[in-house]
């Protein structure tokens, strides 16, 4: 089953609509992972037809470029390599704060590509904005980046609207090809602010968690009690309080009415999770957190799940009674 693909923004390639996140196996604030499963898994993705890989230095200090460095290792060409700079973090991975001077952003992807084993990246994103920056020295940094090789396109995470409408003006005639943030059916809040000017402007969206960082993977039950290292322990998930006691239960529920109904479409919870990201015309490429070869035979068959208008209706009927959802973003 192959599968298919869409425009990466304005790039002038195609990415498949499927894509591999690596934050999960990096080791760190999703607590334990084995790497020999991780590298299974970034294998099982290239042999299926999985192109695009996204990673970053903060995913496990380093560790989550190193092993998708090592996967792609004699398979390059087969691969588009996503990384970011911007963040400062620690020993552990926790984000201390951002740093998009030009200084930090080249010497970060100095770092990336030696632990990828590579000479570029595809993509080269900020991985959050820093506002407290001039936009104008980003701006500089990136097409300086760019005009070396060291990446074929530039990009950005986390990006308002008009913050992604500024930057735009300031790299032009260079176009930002994509906008990485958090879009799933529990969290519309990045789509509403993104959607119609990434549109207007041509800019591909890459969204992180669309199984919502494993709620709607169905690989959080009411049973499971997080490692003190995941991030996830504290119920709050990218600032909505989906995962918190007075919460969880009436979550469990809504999930629980999604299995039905993705086993009434003959298929399971993460591919109706995916398809309904994917039905998304701005969205270019839904990224999976995998950590085995089996959570990526799922995702690979979500690509190929067309849902129509009732079933998608029933999904959003479902989804809104969702408790916890916030409407405030993360900036």
């Amino acid at each position: 089953m192959s599968i298919p693909t869409r425009p990466l923004g304005k790039s002038g390639r195609e990415t498949s609509v499927v894509g591999m996140g690596t934050w999960p196996i990096g080791g760190a604030r999703y607590g334990t992972s084995d790497d020999k499963e991780a590298l299974a898994a970034l294998a099982a993705a290239l042999d299926a037809g999985i192109t695009l890989f996204d990673t970053a230095p903060s995913y496990g200090n380093g560790h989550a470029e190193e092993l998708l460095g090592q996967a792609v290792k004699g398979r390059r060409d087969e691969a588009l390599i996503v990384s970011k700079g911007g963040l400062v973090w620690d020993d552990a991975s926790n984000v201390l704060g951002r740093d998009s001077s030009r200084d930090a952003l080249e010497r970060n992807l100095d770092q990336s590509l030696k632990r990828l084993q590579t000479d570029y990246l595809d993509v080269f994103m900020i991985h959050w904005p820093e506002t407290e920056r001039n936009f104008d020295e980003v701006a500089e940094a990136l097409l300086s980046i760019k005009a070396a090789g060291k990446a074929k396109s530039i990009g950005v995470s986390n990006f308002t609207g008009d913050q992604l409408r500024t930057l735009q003006g300031l790299v032009d005639p260079e176009p930002l090809v994509v906008n990485q943030f958090s879009f799933s059916l529990l969290d519309s809040r990045w789509a509403d602010l993104n959607f119609a000017t990434c549109t207007e402007l041509g800019i591909g969206v890459m969204a992180y968690g669309p199984l919502a960082h494993g709620i709607l993977a169905g690989a959080i039950t009411r049973d499971t009690v997080f490692d003190e290292r995941d991030w996830r322990r504290s119920g709050m998930i990218f600032g909505q309080a989906l995962l918190t006691p007075e919460n969880r239960e009436t979550n469990h529920q809504v999930v629980d009415e999604l299995v039905a109904l993705a086993a009434e479409l003959g298929i399971k919870l993460p591919q109706l999770a995916l398809a309904w990201v994917l039905h998304h015309e701005p969205v270019s490429v839904a990224l999976v957190g995998a950590r085995t070869a089996p959570e990526i035979a799922d995702a690979v068959e979500a690509a190929n799940v067309n849902l129509d208008a009732a079933a998608m209706a029933r999904i959003n009927e479902i989804a809104a009674r969702v408790a916890g959802r916030s409407q405030e973003v993360l900036t």
